[in-house]
Formats: structure tokens, sequence, C-alpha cells
């Protein structure tokens, strides 16, 4: 028993100090810095870049959003990945004003594998652009992204990370969680990291690569995450990510829960690939270079499916306690709600906090707040399930909502309205 109670008390001192990190680190989300200034004064060149598998249906007005952007028309070409199509999606794309690639491979199918297909191209090519954007087909684009992205190159960021909104926040509790989700991430992970001068991650779509970042070696990512490995592999480099809070994509999120279910399962499965392919490699980083960019990524890559195993070794120690009468009936008690509060309360107060603080309004979001330890919960028991089940075969989300970029401006005003 005496072995539990060191075992038990070593797991809550790790745990404690874990998040007791991740809270500092957050207030920094607080601090307002000045911008930076800028290095050169330059309208750059740009590739949007948009991998597409059967998006017929909504990749239209993804491109019509990047045709009626505020920037020198001249100066951006938009690229569509047609990648393993069956429907029409190069045909309308072509339509729509975008230069379409058609691609063909059924042993490589994940986005990573299309991006450095077309990448490598380019880089053949030597192809005159400064830099590109990755979007997904379902985006839509606010109107100053580029202009807001070109000025985060002339400040020299070589990697930046755009604001992922979500177009459809309040269509059910499930798209309601994803949006709470990004919200408090975007505050407290990415702009708190950026604040401090420690690393951002991608977030999957609506970012920024300088051109020549690829050129060596191409995209070059292989697990079903491309977006946190070549964070990974940047930060292992020593080369931080930027963060812009105004170059805003709008992403769709699935209204179904078996499509939810699918998708965070193979974001998982793909934490889980970088976490054997690069725990190793961030913390040898992190012990010759000394620097806490290094650390913190480590700590990110071992916050995530480590944590979750620690936590429940933690839960197991404490029913072994109270089996073994090493613990009463009071104490598992308040043990459990230990966990309970802080992984199912806490994050509904933090997200209010968060859109309080961004100036969203509650109303529309009150239900999806509520049900928000629900999506949280489902969460947990995906990250259990893949623990012994680990599906990698992508399988395509549905779009379902016909989202225009005038129609996320229409509602953006009507909320400030209701919030006045």
């Amino acid at each position: 028993m005496d072995y539990l109670y060191i075992l038990r008390e070593a797991l809550v001192w790790t745990i404690t100090i874990f998040w007791l990190y991740q809270i500092m680190v957050s207030l920094c989300s607080l601090v307002k810095l000045k911008d930076k200034p800028l290095k050169v004064k330059k309208d750059h060149k740009f590739m949007a870049i948009i991998p597409a598998h059967n998006e017929e249906t909504v990749i239209v007005n993804l491109i019509e959003s990047l045709k009626n952007q505020t920037y020198n028309k001249d100066l951006y070409d938009i690229y569509v990945i047609a990648d393993n199509c069956t429907d029409n999606t190069a045909k309308v794309a072509k339509e729509a004003g975008a230069i379409v690639y058609e691609r063909f491979d059924s042993t490589k199918k994940t986005k990573g594998y299309a991006l450095d297909w077309f990448l490598k191209q380019k880089i053949e090519e030597n192809a005159p652009y400064d830099a590109f954007f990755i979007f997904d087909a379902d985006n839509i684009v606010d109107k100053n992204f580029i202009k807001n992205m070109n000025k985060k190159l002339c400040q020299g960021e070589d990697v930046v990370q755009g604001y992922r909104d979500i177009k459809n926040p309040s269509d059910n509790w499930i798209t309601a969680g994803y949006a709470l989700f990004y919200w408090t991430m975007h505050r407290f992970y990415h702009l708190a990291r950026y604040n401090l001068g420690l690393s951002p991650l991608l977030n999957g779509t609506g970012f920024m690569v300088r051109f020549d970042v690829v050129k060596p070696q191409g995209w070059d990512t292989v697990t079903l995450t491309e977006d946190i490995e070549f964070s990974l592999k940047r930060i292992i480099a020593g080369k931080r990510l930027g963060w812009a809070t105004d170059a805003i994509v709008y992403d769709e999120q699935p209204t179904g829960f078996k499509q939810s279910w699918s998708q965070r399962s193979r974001w998982t499965v793909g934490h889980m690939q970088c976490i054997k392919e690069y725990t190793k490699p961030l913390a040898i980083a992190a012990k010759e270079n000394k620097t806490m960019m290094n650390f913190d990524g480590l700590l990110y890559i071992l916050g995530s499916i480590p944590m979750f195993i620690i936590t429940l070794v933690l839960l197991a120690t404490n029913f072994l306690m109270y089996a073994g009468q090493g613990m009463t009936e009071t104490e598992l008690i308040i043990n459990i709600l230990r966990y309970l509060v802080p992984t199912f309360i806490l994050p509904i107060l933090t997200a209010a906090l968060v859109m309080w603080l961004d100036g969203r309004p509650i109303k529309p979001m009150f239900k999806g707040l509520l049900c928000y330890p629900l999506f949280m919960g489902s969460w947990l028991l995906i990250n259990f399930k893949c623990l012994f089940k680990r599906e990698t075969t992508w399988e395509k989300i549905n779009h379902v909502r016909d989202i225009k970029i005038a129609d996320v401006d229409e509602n953006a005003a009507t909320e400030i309205v209701e919030k006045v």
C-alpha cells in the first residue's frame, strides 16, 4: 500500500506541475504586445493551394472568397489539387477560375502526400512565388486574409498560422464543441505562446509558409496530422512559428456525431504517430538547445496521450487504494471530483471567458456551452479507444452547408447588433 501511495503522490505532482505550467503560459494571452516592425515593405506573390477530394459542392465558395481579396489580384494564383476525385471537383474549380492539378494515387491518399506531390512540381519549375497558403476545400476566407498575411511576411515571419474560425458554430452541440475548443486553443495556446516568444502550431488550414522553407525537401510529412508534424519538425530545428489573429479563415465542422468521432479519431491517431516519431528528437533538441521553445514543444507532445495515460493510472491507484482500505469512501469521492471538475466543468468556464475576451455573444452558444462537457468527454473516449484500436484510413467529411463569405459577414454583423 505504501508503494501505491508513493506512486499516487508522484502522479498527482506530475499532473499538477504540468497544468500549472499551462495556466502560467495561458495568462500571457492577456498581454497586448506592440506590433512587430516591418523588415521589408513589399507586396509578395502567393499561391493559394487547395487540396480537395470530391468537394464539388463547397469549393466554389472558397475560390470566390479568394478572388474577392483586398490584395492585388495579379500577385496571387489559386491552385486546386483535385486529389483522387470521382466527382466534378476539377470541372467546377476550373470554371470558378482556379488552376487545377489532378492527382490519382490509390496508395497515398492523405493531404500531406498531395501537398508534397504538388509542391515538388512547383519547386522543379522554380515557380516565382514568395510564399503559399494552404486551405481546406470547405473553407471561406476573410477578404483581408492575404493582406494581413503579407504583413506577417514583411515582418520576417516564415510560417504563420491564421485564425481558424467556424462557419457553423451554432448548428448543434457538436459544431459548438468544435468552436469552443478552437476558440479556447487559439487564445490560451497559440496566442499565449506567440506573445511569450514560444511557438504556436499549425492548425490544419489557413496557414502561410514561405516558399523557400520547403524548397530543400518538399512538404515531407507522412502522419495523419501533417500540420502538427510539420510544426514539430520546425520546432526541433529551432524555428518558431508565427500567429496572425487578423488573418481569418472560416472552417465548416461536421454536424453528425459519427463523422465527428471518425475525424477526431484520425486526429488522435495522427498525434500518436507524432509521439512515436518526434518525442525523442524533441527531447534531444530541448537538451542540446536549452530553449524554452524546444521544451514547450516537448511538453505539447507529452501533454496529449501520455498525460491522458498518467491520469488513467492515477484514477486506478485511487480505486486500488480504496479496495485495499488505504483510502476512505469520502477520500475516494473527493479525489475523483478533483479529476471530474477540471475535466468537465472548468472547460465551460474557460470557453465562456474566451468568448467574453474575444467579444463574442454568449446567447447563441449557451446550449453549446452546457453541452461542451459531452463533446470533451466523447474525446476522452476516443483517446481511450485509440490506445487499443487505431484506424488510419482517411474518411471524407460530408459538407452539408452552402455557406458563403457574405453569409458569415452578415451573421457577424447581426451578432454585434444583438450584443449592443
